[in-house]
């Protein structure tokens, strides 16, 4: 009989114990704005320690973190890594310490589709996706820098648009296709931004168009393809036409150039990923060179090009 009154007392010290932690982490939210944070950075870290505190981790007893965390063998070396910059952060406002532990990603090679491959992607999505996922193509923009722009950011007479950055990088000013200029011409302007709504409940939806055109192509590679595989082929592409490194690191507003060296290890296309043309007339010169063609040599007084598939 005496057993039923310590369950409820421990049932509810197990609810107020979790109401505090609910607590801090919206503290922690707030603290994390107070201290400039970019609002991406402060989703991923409260969702981490969120979940770890679901999970059973006691967010003010840093030897329960590092357990949960080590538990999780579902989670990639870099999720822990960033689980643990977010606790790393969370101690800084609670004026706490500990030995963190240490977990370094390999870093990889990131994943470069074909142009086609983008392009099968871009034409299957609704109108505002499309818009969206050209607008990464054309600018290596990342998503959030996208997501973010407002319509006094594009510069319809002169085919321009201004990028403000992320994680610190550079601001740039940079050239986009007429195509993308009818595109953007296609959305309503009655609000500030261009793309309006949820960010993650525009990636969701995004996710599902991409699963649908995958199968519907039998190409399983494109459901490999994310926002920021975008920026990826932006940039090795660059590289590829102008084997001028600084040239992309400006594009991509990196502010250290190792960032931007990842780039040159991805250019080793085969001769059969390209497109060749040939042109003879200066129209049709220009044509292949405003679709992305390359010159490569000239004979028989015919100029050839060519342009990754």
């Amino acid at each position: 009989m005496e057993a039923e009154p310590k369950i409820e007392k421990r049932d509810a010290g197990a609810t107020e114990r979790t109401q505090q932690v609910k607590g801090k982490i919206i503290e922690f939210a707030w603290w994390m704005k107070k201290e400039g944070y970019a609002e991406n950075t402060i989703t991923r870290r409260v969702k981490l320690l969120s979940v770890l505190a679901k999970r059973g981790a006691n967010l003010f007893e840093p030897e329960s973190v590092k357990e949960a965390i080590a538990r999780q063998d579902r989670w990639s070396v870099k999720t822990k890594e960033l689980a643990v910059e977010a606790y790393n952060c969370f101690l800084r406002m609670v004026g706490g310490s500990w030995v963190p532990p240490i977990y370094k990603p390999v870093r990889k090679l990131p994943f470069i589709p074909t142009e086609q491959e983008i392009d099968q992607l871009i034409a299957g999505c609704n109108r505002k996706t499309a818009t969206f996922l050209q607008l990464l193509k054309e600018t290596g923009a990342r998503c959030g820098e996208a997501w973010k722009l407002e319509w006094i950011d594009i510069d319809f007479q002169n085919k321009l648009v201004k990028i403000t950055p992320e994680k610190g990088g550079e601001p740039r000013a940079i050239k986009i296709s007429d195509k993308l200029i009818s595109m953007l011409n296609t959305l309503p302007k009655n609000q500030p931004k261009i793309f309006q709504g949820s960010l993650r409940h525009f990636a969701r939806s995004f996710r599902r168009q991409r699963t649908k055109i995958a199968l519907k192509l039998q190409n399983d590679r494109i459901n490999r393809i994310t926002f920021h595989t975008f920026r990826h082929w932006k940039a090795t592409m660059e590289y590829y036409k102008t084997k001028d490194i600084l040239h992309v690191m400006k594009l991509l507003g990196h502010k250290n150039i190792n960032n931007t060296l990842l780039y040159t290890q991805l250019v080793n296309f085969e001769s059969n990923e390209y497109h060749v043309a040939v042109a003879k007339t200066s129209e049709e010169i220009k044509k292949l060179l405003e679709a992305g063609f390359e010159y490569v040599c000239m004979k028989d007084d015919l100029m050839y090009f060519r342009k990754r598939k």
